[in-house]
């Protein structure tokens, strides 16, 4: 008896969208590419090694992979033929494109190296077969900007799952500790909770520290009468969540108070202008044109917001150059911030997901409480 596919809905988009381009396979490498269309979960060692491939054509699903991932395929990827190959993935590559009879076969042009490219075509050159190997972007990726209910729900978990941590932070967190230790303690909870991991190497940065947004823990302790930036994010079930709160060691100053107030309208006025049809860059634009007329201009550098999914960043962006268009299912986040050199910087970072008229706000976690006690 044949194992139905685990997702099938999302196998049948995507060869919709081959017979469009007129390909006879697809060959698929990314990482997260794999997981979404077969549940295969196995993750690739560093950026020239792979766990293993897709191959997906009209009638057929195989997935090539070695001996190490064998059992781990055989258990995750219902409905793909899995094949354990012996002489290389390029050899087997080119071996199953003869035997498919393909003539055009797609692959993901940024996961692909050039080293890897001349070697399946002189591959394919050998078998005597005349198979065009055709470059694309973005195919799966775009498929998944919109999730469905099932990786809404693993959002769910965990954004649930990084506030938990947070919250059992929140009641050990003390002037005095340094920037790793915080970052150890925020993981650890996580994992408590069930993450498999963070959605992203976590950032703490004390006082001036917190000017850098993507600042990485040091040794650095934290001190009375100066803010505090974390931004972290679970992985549960391979969906991330990503959040960013500041707080503040004591009784806040007016440096600070008028930051994170400006921070904290100029997130809500975006989220409020979120909705499906909206651009990316407009909904930037809200936040940012906030921040500036409060008298901040230039101290808000980075984007808006960007989708998460399997990866921590996907498509879309909310940023000043994003031609992106939301639709409904998308998840992004909205990660307004001032970063003020020599002092420090507030970011303030929920997830939405959008919705035909609005979107809806995942966090639960209360803005308001953002003052440590000394």
């Amino acid at each position: 008896m044949t194992t139905k596919p685990l997702f099938p809905r999302r196998v049948e988009r995507l060869r919709t969208t081959m017979r469009t381009l007129g390909l006879d396979a697809y060959l698929v490498a990314i990482e997260a590419n794999r997981r979404y269309l077969s549940g295969y979960s196995a993750e690739d060692g560093q950026f020239d090694e792979t766990a293993g491939m897709l191959i997906i054509t009209a009638d057929q699903l195989l997935l090539a992979t070695d001996s190490r991932y064998e059992l781990q395929a055989r258990e995750e990827a219902a409905g793909y033929e899995i094949v354990c190959y012996r002489n290389g993935l390029m050899e087997e590559l080119s071996s199953r494109f003869a035997d498919l009879d393909c003539r055009r076969v797609g692959f993901e042009s940024v996961r692909m190296s050039v080293r890897q490219h001349r070697e399946l075509s002189s591959r394919i050159g050998k078998t005597g077969k005349n198979i065009e190997l055709v470059p694309l972007e973005a195919v799966v990726e775009d498929q998944r900007a919109c999730k469905d209910a099932q990786e809404i729900a693993a959002t769910r978990r965990a954004v649930a799952c990084a506030e938990t941590a947070f919250k059992k932070l929140r009641e050990v967190i003390r002037p005095g500790l340094a920037e790793t230790e915080i970052a150890r303690m925020l993981e650890d909870f996580m994992r408590a909770e069930g993450a498999e991991g963070p959605s992203f190497p976590i950032i703490v940065a004390s006082g001036p520290n917190s000017a850098l947004p993507h600042a990485v823990p040091g040794e650095r302790r934290l001190q009375p009468g100066e803010p505090l930036l974390l931004d972290w994010g679970a992985r549960v079930d391979g969906y991330c969540s990503d959040i960013s709160r500041t707080l503040f060691g004591g009784t806040p100053d007016a440096q600070f108070r008028q930051c994170y107030r400006t921070v904290q309208i100029a997130q809500a006025a975006a989220i409020d202008a979120i909705r499906a049809g909206q651009s990316g860059r407009d909904v930037d634009a809200v936040a940012r044109g906030i921040i500036r007329e409060a008298g901040f201009k230039g101290r808000f550098g980075h984007s808006l917001g960007h989708g998460t999914g399997l990866f921590i960043h996907e498509a879309p962006r909310l940023s000043p150059r994003s031609d992106d268009v939301l639709k409904t299912g998308m998840l992004v986040t909205v990660e307004p911030g001032i970063y003020l050199p020599d002092w420090g910087g507030v970011r303030l970072e929920n997830q939405v997901c959008v919705r035909e008229d609005g979107a809806e706000i995942l966090n639960t976690l209360d803005l308001e409480d953002f003052i440590l006690p000394v």
